[in-house]
């Protein structure tokens, strides 16, 4: 789900972005970075590009439906309304 080649490219240029004294460090700083973009990454709730474009066609198609289904339904609605209003005026 989570690209680990993206976290170890953010780890790393923080890491390198540290001041020269702080170098002997970088090691376990972006190591630990790495552990806490992963951790809050895993906490939010994303899906990965793939699984939202299927769902983009799934809502698309869905939404095609749906108009097909009302312009359906208004057709129905046309051909009743007529014969309803013939019944009610020969009562």
């Amino acid at each position: 789900m989570i690209d680990t080649k993206k976290l170890e490219e953010i780890a790393k240029q923080v890491s390198d972005s540290l001041p020269g004294g702080m170098k002997k460090f970088a090691e376990e700083f972006e190591g630990k970075t790495k552990q806490v973009l992963q951790s809050q990454l895993n906490k939010l709730d994303v899906v990965t590009r793939e699984e939202f474009d299927v769902q983009t066609r799934v809502l698309m198609r869905t939404r095609e439906k749906l108009v097909d289904l009302e312009v359906k339904l208004a057709e129905l609605e046309a051909l009743i309304t007529p014969s309803d209003k013939i019944e009610e005026k020969s009562e």
